[in-house]
């Protein structure tokens, strides 16, 4: 329900920004609207029913780009050529040619990114890095297959091939949306060569690990140490631990569930936790009991935010964390996520099959879902441990664990 208000310049601009997005209905122009989302950016826009059909939504541009009167006049004008014109969709159609790129861009988080991906926050990221000028004001019919083999360009010649690639497919995705929806009738993303890309193949090695282990021991931030060791002894995904929240943990059983709806493959996943990580997670735990007068909330996540006014609830910044520690190590490409491969790595390195190095990291193939479904946790606890024990004595913290190589015929029989 949208809350009334007499659009004005001074009135909009004293809106409160934050929360959920709110939507404004003006009382002096029917259907001028104004959405106010959790970012700070109004944008107005016209909700008419077109004919007998549903309700249509045109945007009409970004306060600031346009003063209140612009936009009303717009309304006005919009709303008289849709009482009057032939055919209402040709004129829908054509009107939301008109966006510019940061307009779309908004909808497309909105309408789709918010909705269906996790990682929507990354991509708004990479907008304001790599998109927002080169493209942002620009009306999305003027962006052309050149201007964006341009910026792919760009983003290579700076020594970020990769880089390069994600945000041409980010932006294919925004037109993509926008043909959809029917904004454009084509996809200026569409057959801009991509940079070859490699698979990460790095994962610590046994000479590696007792420099991280102390890394770790001597970082002064115990909330960045206990997530990079959680992350390393559970294999989890870098978001997933970081959104770890204390309501999927059964620590008495040593389960982390974690729920269909933020794995990557869809389906919920059950991780063991081994002693070791238990240990982390108990020592952190809250307090059971609250004190009398005690008007805290207990925390939802195992790692909340450290700042207050975070919109996110959990913990951020451990990228900046993690490059502390690897210098601090004196080791050269790692990334978080080799962490996450250096469980199955050393897995693999004691022995474990694929099929038990895939379920305790949660992928999924069609050749091995079958298999996955009859297997329980319990060798699949036991490969984790076995080369946690591995990967802990090669850090000089355990007694001696077997290393079994594993050779291509035991492969193939896994």
């Amino acid at each position: 329900m949208a809350i009334t208000l007499k659009f004005t310049d001074k009135a909009i601009k004293a809106l409160p920004v934050g929360g959920d997005r709110t939507e404004y209905a003006d009382t002096e122009t029917t259907g001028l609207r104004l959405r106010v989302s959790k970012t700070g950016i109004k944008t107005f826009s016209l909700l008419r029913r077109i004919r007998n059909g549903p309700m249509e939504r045109l945007t009409l541009g970004r306060f600031g780009d346009i003063k209140t009167e612009q936009a009303r006049s717009k309304a006005v004008e919009l709303a008289g050529k849709i009482a009057g014109r032939a055919n209402p969709a040709e004129l829908v159609r054509a009107h939301k040619g008109e966006p510019t790129f940061a307009e779309l861009f908004d909808q497309y988080l909105e309408r789709h990114a918010k909705l269906k991906k996790r990682s929507w926050r990354g991509y708004e990221q990479q907008y304001r890095d790599f998109l927002a000028k080169p493209l942002g004001a620009k009306k999305i019919t003027h962006i052309t297959r050149l201007d964006l083999a341009g910026i792919h360009a760009k983003i290579t010649k700076a020594g970020k091939p990769t880089q390069a690639n994600r945000v041409i497919a980010l932006v294919s995705s925004v037109f993509g949306r926008g043909v959809k929806w029917g904004f454009l009738d084509t996809n200026p993303a569409l057959g801009i060569d991509r940079n070859p890309e490699k698979s990460r193949e790095r994962f610590l090695q046994p000479g590696e690990l007792p420099r991280v282990f102390k890394a770790l021991t001597d970082e002064p931030n115990t909330h960045f140490r206990d997530y990079f060791l959680l992350a390393l002894l559970t294999g989890g995904r870098r978001s997933n631990v970081r959104g770890m929240k204390w309501d999927d943990l059964d620590l008495d059983a040593g389960i982390w569930r974690i729920p269909g709806v933020v794995s990557k493959n869809g389906e919920p996943l059950n991780v063991p936790l081994l002693p070791e990580a238990l240990a982390i997670l108990k020592g952190r735990k809250p307090a059971d009991d609250v004190e009398a007068g005690d008007k805290r909330e207990k925390p939802v996540y195992v790692f909340p935010a450290q700042r207050s006014d975070s919109v996110l609830g959990h913990m951020s910044g451990e990228g900046r964390a993690w490059r502390r520690i690897v210098e601090r190590a004196g080791i050269e490409n790692v990334r978080i996520h080799d962490l996450r491969r250096t469980m199955g790595s050393w897995q693999a390195r004691t022995g474990a099959s694929m099929v038990i190095i895939g379920k305790s990291l949660g992928h999924k193939s069609q050749q091995a879902t079958a298999v996955y479904a009859r297997l329980d946790l319990d060798p699949v606890r036991q490969s984790m441990q076995t080369a946690a024990s591995a990967m802990l004595e090669a850090g000089g913290f355990k007694a001696t664990a077997e290393v079994v190589p594993m050779d291509a015929k035991a492969r193939k029989a896994a």
